[in-house]
């Protein structure tokens, strides 16, 4: 799976950091992870994302006395797992951060690390100009908005999701439990994204049904979502896919069987700083959207396994739980039904 370099202080410094990194990096070791001295870090990233591990590195060195930087090979896609080495290194950290070009989120190894008791920040195809604009943030208000929307999904058996785009999608989400991306990551165990705010939830296996329209942000970065990706599911399958990054995706599909084909997870944006980026780690917190992904949902609550997690964004989403609107044209609703 390639080379794995593991490096320490005392062969890589830490390199010098400007007042406002220090902040930022310092907001996300206390207010984010809670790191402390004694906590073991390992900061994971790979050649095309090294400058950013650097800067959590150093920020890290800052807060703890152990702290190990690793530069893995890029995935080959996002869900796909780390080299054994990594994924040893994750699981006995008590810390770690994930600065990385595909998406850790969505493996065993960060499944082990969090059974372990690892506190997990993933943030897959962050950029500096990203960390910079949103890490400073106090993420209370994030924080207390993704995890009302978890609870009432949570609470829910059937979901719908509608869009001026065209999105018409339905699914039981019996017996499942939504997860709070809330930024804050400081008990054993705890994990999310980075930057943060989303409620998410994955649909019961088989049961969705009807279209989904990704007119926001596409599922990939080199295809735009004009013209909109159109969705058709059927048994809780991606049955004919066309549009921005139809190819791609049905690619996938043609390596992977249909575990990538899986409706995995729903999510709605809580986050007021983010922006539509181009990078769907933050586009899909933008406040105001939803996102649907498809693949892996084994470890957000779903049964499906598979080295492929990648989501979708939508505009101007309407949600209904079991026939009370949550979510009207983007727009947070309260009391309505």
């Amino acid at each position: 799976m390639g080379h794995v370099a593991s490096l320490r202080p005392d062969a890589h410094p830490p390199r010098a950091l400007t007042a406002d990194e220090s902040a930022m990096v310092d907001n996300v070791m206390r207010q984010c992870l809670a790191v402390r001295a004694d906590d073991r870090v390992v900061v994971v990233t790979d050649p095309p994302r090294q400058s950013i591990g650097d800067l959590f590195y150093a920020g890290a060195l800052r807060h703890a006395r152990d702290v190990t930087l690793l530069v893995m090979p890029v995935a080959e896609r996002h869900g796909s797992e780390p080299p054994p080495d990594v994924a040893e290194a994750m699981r006995t950290a008590t810390v770690c951060v994930l600065p990385t070009s595909r998406s850790l989120t969505h493996t065993g190894a960060r499944t082990a690390a969090t059974d372990a008791g690892a506190r997990v920040a993933s943030m897959p195809s962050i950029t500096y100009e990203m960390a910079m604009r949103t890490l400073a943030a106090d993420y209370s208000a994030v924080a207390q908005a993704s995890r009302e929307l978890a609870d009432i999904l949570s609470a829910g058996a059937e979901i719908t999701l509608t869009s001026p785009g065209g999105c018409d999608l339905t699914f039981s989400a019996r017996d499942r439990g939504a997860m709070a991306d809330t930024g804050h990551f400081t008990s054993p165990g705890d994990m999310g994204n980075l930057p943060a705010g989303e409620a998410f939830i994955a649909p019961v296996e088989g049961t969705a049904s009807g279209t989904v329209v990704i007119d926001a942000e596409s599922m990939f970065p080199e295809s735009p979502p004009d013209p909109p990706m159109r969705i058709r599911v059927q048994d809780g399958l991606a049955v004919a896919v066309d549009g921005s990054g139809a190819a791609q995706l049905e690619a996938v599909f043609e390596d992977l069987g249909d575990g990538a084909r899986n409706v995995a997870e729903l999510g709605i944006g809580t986050n007021p700083t983010a922006r539509l980026s181009g990078n769907v780690l933050e586009s899909e917190k933008v406040a105001g959207t939803a996102h649907v992904a498809l693949g892996a949902s084994l470890h957000i609550g779903g049964t499906v396994d598979v080295p492929f997690h990648l989501d979708g964004v939508i505009a101007r989403p309407t949600i209904h739980v079991d026939g009370r609107v949550i979510i009207r044209d983007g727009e947070r609703v309260t009391t309505a039904r």
